[in-house]
């Protein structure tokens, strides 16, 4: 059963990546959890008219295509490798192409990755009041990875999983799981 549809969105343009991989596996724990249709994007999708893009309007369709599906989602995972302490600037050019009001009261699972620790507060200085413009409904619990907890791409470590599981539970105010039908005791 299929109760809405979850957008991923990685700021990144390399292939692979720990950042899609990051936002993937949240992604996909969510859609098996809440019965969601799932698609997750990274900058490298938005193709080459992204870069010269002053306006949605400049986009070519592909591009306009994956902005409609962030905007139209009923829910988002945002994920972005960590630059100089920051979100990487083409991931900041898609966040300005989207109108400051398509965002409000969406829940938004926040996430980032990096080379270690020290730039663990990516996700509350710099993506979370971000998102707040937007009146987005960051939920409470944000991931952030570096590159110790990846094994050719894939998350394999257990507390960052622990944490992906408790941002995707967090979800459950928005997209409560289906009841089960429960047999009354006799």
């Amino acid at each position: 059963m299929s109760f809405g549809k979850l957008v991923g969105l990685a700021g990144n343009l390399s292939r692979p990546s720990k950042s899609y991989a990051l936002v993937e596996t949240v992604a996909g724990l969510a859609s098996d959890r809440y019965g969601l249709h799932s698609r997750v994007y990274d900058l490298t999708d938005f193709g080459p008219s992204l870069g010269n893009a002053r306006r949605h309007g400049d986009l070519d369709p592909t591009a306009q295509k994956i902005i409609r599906d962030i905007v139209s989602a009923d829910a988002l995972v945002i994920g972005t490798p960590t630059y100089k302490g920051s979100y990487t600037g083409l991931f900041k050019h898609v966040i300005d192409l989207i109108d400051p009001l398509a965002l409000q009261g969406k829940p938004v699972i926040l996430t980032a990755t990096g080379g270690g620790e020290r730039h663990a507060l990516i996700v509350e200085h710099q993506l979370r009041p971000l998102f707040g413009f937007f009146m987005a409904h960051t939920l409470p619990s944000a991931i952030y990875a570096a590159d110790r907890d990846f094994l050719d791409y894939r998350l394999v470590s257990e507390p960052v999983r622990g944490r992906v599981g408790q941002a995707v539970a967090e979800l459950g105010a928005f997209f409560p799981q289906p009841l089960r039908h429960v047999e009354a005791a006799e």
